[in-house]
């Protein structure tokens, strides 16, 4: 899961971000308004598409491999890294850049985003961010907002055109994304991590695939057991085989359930029988031996 190229760094560089941007950005609602507009016509143009760290969200990767027409697989290994970072709680997958002066996105062309439609949520927003302080100790979630980044040299934010934060997100698509980067958050940032559970190798690299590499997780629910032995709806199950985003939805619940134990997918009662010794597991599972399935 790491990439040889990406050397451990000394933190986590989104929550290094996080906490810069807690400390010096001043807050934005809804109705607040700021000037922006981007267009061939101004000196930067492009400019902003390299030497940048884009961090992608599963739905981020799901969008751009479907747009490339390629396996999630492809696409990890020739448009991503996937740094080792010192404390990393969950896997971090920056956009890979093109290896020139410039560190050019690979997507850029002179028109501007080759796949701008499919753009990943951090493009979207710009020049606005999103950020949430920690959640507090009685159980109250920390306050969401946005800010506006002053990229050095963005001339986009010296042009007239007047939006509130409201009107740039609807503009922008982001609803679907922000619906997809909730869900995700869930995992990431659950209380598991806050009270200092840290995961496995093995259990890191299970979130990885079922986050981002959607195609072999796909292999790991038709070519295993395991619809064998939970109870997930028929038609959810043939919407899987076809509909990746009902993948990802099924992917997160499997996740919730095998990593922290919340009950987001049910064991059928004959397996659960089975493990508690009153029937024949060689028998369940058609094996050999009593293997636990859960260890093949």
């Amino acid at each position: 899961m790491s990439d040889e190229n990406a050397g451990p760094v000394p933190d986590d560089p989104r929550e290094q971000l996080q906490e810069k941007i807690l400390t010096d950005s001043p807050r934005l609602g809804p109705d607040d308004t700021f000037k922006f507009a981007c267009h061939p016509g101004i000196s930067c143009f492009n400019k902003c598409c390299g030497d940048v760290n884009i961090f992608l969200s599963p739905y981020d990767v799901l969008r751009m491999k479907r747009r490339l027409e390629m396996t999630s697989g492809e696409f990890l290994d020739k448009y991503t890294l996937l740094p080792v970072q010192k404390g990393m709680k969950t896997p971090v997958v920056v956009l890979r850049m093109k290896d020139d002066d410039a560190k050019t996105c690979q997507f850029l062309t002179g028109e501007g985003c080759g796949i701008y439609s499919d753009r990943p949520w951090p493009c979207r927003m710009y020049p606005l961010g999103l950020a949430a302080s920690k959640d507090t100790p009685d159980g109250w979630r920390g306050e969401r907002f946005y800010f506006l980044m002053r990229e050095e040299g963005c001339q986009g934010l010296c042009e007239a055109k007047d939006w509130t934060v409201r009107q740039w997100l609807e503009d922008q698509g982001i609803d679907e994304y922000d619906e997809w980067g909730e869900a995700f958050k869930e995992l990431t940032l659950h209380d598991f991590f806050e009270t200092g559970g840290t995961l496995t190798p093995d259990k890191m690299h299970m979130l990885f695939v079922a986050c981002y590499d959607l195609d072999k997780f796909r292999e790991f629910v038709f070519e295993s057991t395991l619809l064998d032995r939970f109870e997930v709806d028929e038609d959810f199950v043939e919407q899987m085989r076809y509909d990746e985003e009902s993948l990802l939805r099924f992917a997160f619940l499997w996740l919730r359930f095998s990593l922290f134990g919340e009950e987001t997918v049910k064991v059928k009662a004959d397996v659960a029988e089975a493990f508690q010794g009153n029937l024949d597991k060689r028998k369940m599972f058609g094996k050999e031996s009593a293997t636990d399935p859960a260890e093949e």
